[in-house]
């Protein structure tokens, strides 16, 4: 069978496929709109939506392409948390915030009343309510961090629209270069701003089609299509974890004491381990035998640069033949750690060789 038909068999692996939760969801006109293909989900004009060539996709993953990070840091609640928000993008003062039309804000009394006017008309509500939410979009050591910049703005352009305003602030103050952009949640038709899973990863294929029109390498896929079971963790984690390495604490976050008592419970026979880590795995060697599987077809092929793409396939395979989470990483060092104690047990035992040798001579 040609290569061409079992593309949509590749796609599978190289992208998510997102099912909606018709029962049981909050919001269920969003799920409505993601099982109908409607509103932010509506495919491009002239038919069906464009999607990228797994060719190009596979490529940039084998050949280590960086990928682009997009996630909410935060959901800002009332003027006075929103403009303590803004102060800190801005850092107070330092950093110019742009507008929506590209103006720059440096005044911190601007952003306090914008702010305000943020948070205003929601008043009414008996409950706090979020006023906006905050976004970062990042990328690795050594990219421009004007491209970032343009990228960033080109995809909150196109995925936010007109219907909510929103400010943006470039920080280079860091190795990773970031954009912070803050999203006025209420929008002028009184719907809500609240990106979920579905919606960040949007706004991830976005952001890195933004940066490859600018000559950027990069792509935006999960984790179990680069084979790393790592999980991300939350921005007050990093920061936390941040923190004690560089001895400003020494108290260890919650989280990590939780794992650490998990992976020692499982490597003294006390526990095992979770259901999720298994699923993980087995879904990382279902996506390795349709990479075998493309590799192979890709051998046959006629055309040079497919068989070139089945070699970098075969050596991405190569350097990936286990899957690592969390749990199994923190395990390994619980059972480094058990080892260690053990090691060091015996070797406070006495010396046993010469045990049978007569003891020495007493003088009375």
């Amino acid at each position: 069978m040609p290569f061409a038909e079992r593309e949509d068999e590749l796609w599978g692996v190289l992208k998510p496929v997102f099912r909606p939760r018709v029962f049981g969801d909050p919001n269920l006109a969003y799920a409505k709109h993601l099982f109908d293909q409607a509103g932010a989900f509506k495919p491009a004009k002239g038919g069906a939506a464009v999607r990228a060539d797994p060719r190009a996709v596979l490529a940039r993953v084998v050949r280590k392409a960086p990928e682009v990070l997009v996630k909410v840091t935060g959901r800002k609640k009332g003027a006075e948390h929103l403009g303590a928000h803004l102060a800190y993008i801005g850092r107070h003062g330092e950093i110019a915030v742009e507008t929506r039309d590209g103006e720059p804000i440096a005044d911190k009394g601007e952003l306090a009343q914008i702010a305000q006017e943020w948070s205003e008309p929601l008043t009414w509500r008996e409950r706090a309510t979020v006023s906006a939410v905050a976004m970062v979009f990042s990328m690795p050591e050594g990219t421009d961090a004007e491209t970032v910049r343009q990228a960033a703005r080109e995809t909150a352009d196109r995925m936010i629209g007109d219907n909510h305003d929103y400010l943006m602030a470039l920080h280079t103050d860091t190795p990773r270069p970031h954009v912070h952009l803050t999203v006025q949640a209420e929008g002028l038709d009184g719907r809500r701003f609240d990106p979920r899973r579905e919606d960040l990863f949007k706004f991830r294929e976005t952001f890195a089609e933004a940066l490859r029109s600018r000559g950027v390498e990069c792509e935006a896929t999960p984790r179990w299509t680069r084979g790393q079971g790592r999980a991300g963790s939350s921005m007050a984690l990093a920061q936390m974890r941040d923190k004690i390495r560089r001895g400003v604490s020494r108290q260890p976050t919650e989280a990590d004491m939780r794992q650490a008592r998990e992976a020692l419970a499982i490597a003294t026979g006390k526990a095992v381990s979770p259901a999720f880590v298994a699923r993980a795995k087995e879904r990382w060697e279902t996506t390795k035998d349709k990479y075998e599987n493309a590799a192979d077809r890709f051998d046959r092929s006629a055309d040079p640069r497919d068989q070139l793409l089945g070699k970098e396939l075969r050596a991405f395979l190569k350097d990936r033949t286990a899957l690592e989470t969390v749990p199994d990483r923190v395990l390994k060092d619980a059972l480094e750690r058990v080892r260690r104690v053990q090691d060091q047990q015996r070797d406070k035992l006495p010396d046993r060789r010469h045990s049978n040798a007569s003891p020495p001579d007493r003088k009375r």
